[in-house]
């Protein structure tokens, strides 16, 4: 995260994270980097329905296509840039290892992400198929991924 957080600094960017399955890993990582205070906007872990459309994702997205989706990902990533006006916002969803008795559809062990660019208008997601690990293992994962797609887009 460290050449993400001096990229930014140095284009004079900002990100903000929603956050699921990762509860927070996203932003924990970004803050662990020197510098992380003047772009990292805004955060929120978002782990119920309520609280991501409390954040603006629409429950008709969640019903349509299950919280654990790409487009509940992209809403999450677009919804958190308008919140706190970030140039990048982030959005994860995703389903770790287990049930879920709240919302049983969506893949088992697969997450997504998506990279929402305010100057480009446009999404960059990923959907993940997790390891079959520990959910630290899952989260590392998660961010390894999301780090590399950050700093490709970073680099355009």
């Amino acid at each position: 995260m460290k050449e993400i957080v001096e990229s930014l600094i140095q284009q004079k960017e900002t990100v903000a994270t929603m956050e699921s399955c990762t509860g927070g890993y996203i932003a924990h990582s970004i803050t662990n980097i020197e510098g992380a205070s003047s772009v990292l906007r805004f955060s929120a872990v978002t782990y119920s329905n309520e609280y991501k459309m409390k954040m603006g994702v629409l429950k008709e997205t969640i019903d349509t296509y299950s919280v654990y989706s790409e487009e509940v990902a992209k809403e999450m990533s677009y919804q958190i840039h308008v919140f706190a006006n970030a140039t990048y916002g982030i959005g994860v969803t995703g389903k770790m290892n287990r049930q879920d008795p709240n919302n049983e559809r969506g893949e088992e062990n697969v997450a997504y992400f998506s990279i929402y660019d305010s100057k480009q208008d446009c999404y960059y997601t990923k959907k993940l198929l997790l390891p079959l690990e520990s959910r630290e293992r899952c989260k590392e994962f998660i961010r390894q991924e999301i780090e590399t797609t950050f700093l490709s887009v970073l680099k355009k």
